[in-house]
């Protein structure tokens, strides 16, 4: 039988009740609780409009979002992922979202890794890391680009670096995620050469999803479960095993980029070195930290800014609000005027080095007030090669 609960007087009249009243304990029968998975990889039709783009390495699959009168940001995919499940997550982000209203989005997709690709004929020899990065000259021309800012993760930030270096005039700035520019180490040719095997058989094994589960949270017993728990049935199920095996064969047999650091203003013209702004980011529980400070200490100080943010592995997803506001004030610092929400309380971005000030790029695409302006919650130490911490 329920127990009566004495009601104070000062709480009478907001129950709608006299003092003398009673309340009556209530027992809760088939209640439910109702949890959204708000989180998918699967397509929303938010990353733009397909297209077939055909290459002298066969046809690709680009998608294009946004006004094409506008400045152009052209992305390309890492490992196991495409232009929907690397970045459709991330450019839905609502800060993110307000900074790409003043863009066009160009989306590039390794041959046979679009969702529902077919399998790739056999015989088909797969392009290079080099020929992939030509193929973004077909994606130039077939839709007329004259410029553009690259923003590549993994094999799509190697990919992007080979073009800026042989295009220069082509490429405003990069943004690259766990970008490498060496040779693959024998461990990473070792471990994937047995992955490849089982994917060109066209199978997915537990040991090829758990070494892309580490190539995109590193430790991840430290990231977001949830997220791992995404990716790890995304690998599992969706994904062509023998068309990835193709793609992870081109990357470990990737050749260096080739680049150095020349700071004599006489020799640079001479030299192979990357002549636009880099924004170069990791997250520290990531496994390619040291791909990234390696790379950074081939590119000239003064157009580089390397950052490590805290507390993540799949920087993009799990941080996502940090990697805009970097973003943000990137852009800002090539002469872009991006207007967008700031949230009240401070961003800790973590580490980053060789911040520099304005570029020479002079667009404007919408007014800034003094409230999106602000560089003071980016904390700055100066040399990644001593492994600073913020």
């Amino acid at each position: 039988m329920p127990s009566s609960i004495a009601v104070p007087p000062e709480q009478a009249s907001l129950l709608g009740t006299m003092p003398s009243d009673a309340l009556d304990d209530i027992e809760l029968r088939h209640v439910q609780l109702s949890v959204s998975n708000s989180r998918t990889l699967s397509e929303d039709g938010s990353a733009g409009c397909k297209e077939t783009v055909d290459t002298q390495h066969g046809p690709i699959t680009v998608a294009v979002s946004g006004d094409t009168s506008k400045p152009m940001i052209l992305t390309y995919h890492d490992l196991g992922l495409n232009h929907v499940t690397n970045f459709q997550a991330f450019f839905l982000y609502p800060e993110m979202r307000n900074i790409l209203s003043n863009f066009c989005i160009v989306h590039v997709n390794a041959p046979g890794q679009e969702d529902g690709a077919p399998t790739l004929p056999e015989g088909y020899v797969y392009p290079t890391m080099e020929e992939l990065s030509e193929t973004i000259t077909c994606v130039k021309n077939h839709f007329h680009l004259r410029t553009f800012i690259g923003f590549g993760v993994g094999l799509g930030a190697n990919i992007l670096a080979r073009y800026a270096t042989k295009y220069p005039a082509d490429v405003d700035a990069l943004v690259l995620v766990n970008c490498s520019s060496t040779q693959a180490g024998w461990i990473e040719w070792g471990y994937q050469k047995l992955n490849i095997r089982h994917l060109r058989s066209g199978t997915m094994t537990a040991g090829t999803v758990d070494y892309l589960l580490w190539h995109h949270f590193g430790k991840r017993e430290e990231c977001n479960q949830d997220l791992v728990t995404v990716y790890r049935q995304h690998f599992e199920k969706a994904l062509n095993p023998t068309n990835l095996g193709l793609l992870v064969d081109s990357y470990i047999r990737r050749s260096d980029l080739g680049i150095v650091r020349e700071l004599d203003p006489n020799k640079k013209k001479d030299v192979r070195m990357i002549r636009s702004q880099v924004l170069n980011i990791t997250a520290n529980h990531s496994p390619h930290i040291e791909d990234t400070v390696t790379f950074n200490g081939r590119l000239d100080p003064t157009l580089a800014t390397w950052m490590k943010i805290q507390d993540c592995g799949l920087v993009i997803d799990e941080a996502p609000g940090k990697v805009v506001e970097a973003f943000r004030l990137f852009l800002q610092g090539q002469g872009y005027a991006v207007s967008g929400s700031r949230r009240s309380s401070a961003v800790s971005i973590g580490e980053a080095v060789h911040n520099r000030g304005i570029g020479s790029r002079q667009a404007s695409i919408s007014s800034v007030n003094s409230s999106t302006t602000s560089v003071k919650d980016i904390r700055i130490t100066e040399n990644p090669l001593q492994n600073p911490t913020v």
